[in-house]
């Protein structure tokens, strides 16, 4: 048997793979189901009754305005004029201040809410595929089934460069199938309990490139959950440097650039580039500045991080702790 077919069945048949994926697989169930019982299809009859319901509250607030009105003007040259406003200037609200969407219950609309489910996919399965990918070299190094697997690949570089492609090539497979199913199921709630309206061929191809960066992420979470893994010899070290990078790292970082008034702070914090990467764009604001303009007043300096930015900050994580996890595997004593 070959050392990739041996390493995929090991992956395939471990109790932890099965355990996280299932995991997984209920946390996404979980969240279909929330989705699909919190909307409803808005038929006509829902139209109408929105559309009567933002009827009467403008009617209500036209009435209270006008009676509010009456009060002012009762109270002029009174001790109780002062809590009106000047000559009784007091404006009046108009039917277009009550827009019928706002009395709608919830719908889902495929078009633009399908994106940020996208999201929640590749959260779920980055998370899932770090720990996976982390106890997958980690486990060996820790049991010293790493050092009997060298006695029969003494290469030490193909073999682990064989157990992270066996890990790469399992979680590409994973990820495409759940964000097909991904995508079929909330096609359907949208059909059921929302609208589908406005898909061309623009928003499928804006939803599969979308549907590619996710799997970019998952992909690159699961190499360095590997890798940091490999570099500790133990599944340990890539949880703990995770929750040091978001305990420490992040929240005490975002704590002390907050604190010292840094311009852009969002550069710093590791959220914000994967939502940059997700949704092609992130805007940070320095709200510390102000350009004062006639039309739109102050506004704020804004420095954008772009998904091309992101996608290279990955790549760069991707390379160096790789990278790191080849040279030690080279360099390090196996014993």
């Amino acid at each position: 048997m070959s050392l990739y077919k041996a390493e995929t069945r090991r992956l395939v048949k471990r109790r932890f793979t099965k355990l996280f994926v299932g995991c997984a697989l209920l946390v996404l169930a979980a969240i279909a189901a929330g989705v699909f019982l919190s909307n409803q299809k808005a038929g006509p009859e829902t139209i109408a009754q929105a559309k009567a319901d933002a009827q009467n509250s403008y009617q209500q607030a036209l009435a209270d305005t006008n009676r509010l009105i009456d009060e002012c003007r009762a109270a002029q040259g009174t001790a109780k004029a002062g809590d009106y406003p000047p000559n009784c200037e007091i404006q009046l609200p108009t039917p277009s201040d009550f827009d019928p969407r706002w009395y709608m219950p919830a719908t889902f609309d495929f078009k633009e809410s399908f994106p940020g489910m996208v999201t929640t996919l590749a959260a779920v399965l980055a998370v899932v595929a770090y720990i996976i990918g982390a106890s997958f070299v980690g486990a060996e190094w820790n049991s010293g089934g790493m050092m009997n697997l060298l006695l029969w690949r003494p290469k030490r570089l193909q073999v682990l460069g064989t157990k992270l492609a066996t890990l790469l090539v399992a979680t590409t497979a994973l990820t495409v199938v759940l964000a097909a199913i991904w995508t079929a199921v909330f096609y359907f709630i949208a059909q059921a309990r929302g609208t589908t309206a406005g898909m061309t061929d623009g928003a499928w191809q804006s939803i599969g490139l979308t549907e590619l960066r996710a799997l970019g992420l998952v992909l690159v979470t699961a190499a360095v959950g590997f890798g940091l893994a490999s570099i500790g010899r133990h599944t340990a070290t890539a949880l703990g440097v995770a929750i040091g990078v978001i305990v420490v790292l992040q929240f005490g970082l975002g704590a002390v650039i907050s604190l010292a008034k840094v311009k852009f702070p969002e550069l710093y914090l590791a959220p914000f580039w994967v939502y940059a990467w997700m949704n092609k764009q992130y805007v940070a604001e320095d709200y510390n500045s102000c350009n004062f303009s006639g039309t739109d007043g102050c506004r704020p300096d804004t420095l954008t991080i772009t998904w091309q930015m992101a996608g290279v900050a990955l790549t760069v994580l991707f390379a160096v702790v790789v990278g790191v996890a080849m040279w030690t595997m080279r360099r390090r004593d196996i014993t």
